[in-house]
């Protein structure tokens, strides 16, 4: 199983929200500083600012972050500690049906495993996304930005 490098991307992006909003806060005058526009999201997380600017309109849509338009900048919505990696999680993945692991869509009808392949492995696969989700639930913005160690 693998998630794709936007749940990253997209965790990435509001640490940097979060993180050179504190920074500017403290030691800029805020008419002298730079904005986190698009393009100086993209430097940090070395992508092309058409993914970013992808990933902070579905960041908007799930409330998370606030963009300005024109070369506004963007700015987290809430308050760090209460955003969850869960939030950026469900914010940029699509799970369908709530589900985050799939089944194979064929299998066998005739065989008594691929008959019952799905009603076999669905509690597992249910067990596990509760873990995952638990786990990221339990992790903000904040507890990450705890870790940065500036040299």
């Amino acid at each position: 199983m693998q998630i794709p490098s936007r749940f990253s991307v997209a965790i990435h992006i509001c640490l940097c929200l979060a993180f050179f909003d504190e920074e500017l806060e403290i030691k800029c005058n805020k008419k002298h500083c730079k904005k986190m526009t698009s393009e100086a999201l993209a430097d940090s997380v070395g992508a092309n600012s058409v993914i970013v600017r992808n990933i902070l309109i579905q960041l908007k849509v799930a409330g998370i972050v606030n963009i300005a338009r024109g070369s506004g900048g963007s700015k987290l919505a809430r308050d760090p500690r209460n955003i969850s990696l869960l939030d950026i999680f469900h914010a940029v993945q699509s799970v369908n049906e709530n589900q985050l692991f799939r089944f194979h869509t064929n299998p066998n009808e005739l065989c008594p495993l691929g008959k019952n392949i799905h009603s076999l492995l669905e509690p597992h696969f249910k067990e596990a996304q509760k873990a995952l989700e638990g786990y990221l639930e339990s992790i903000t913005l904040i507890d990450i930005l705890n870790n940065l160690q500036i040299d």
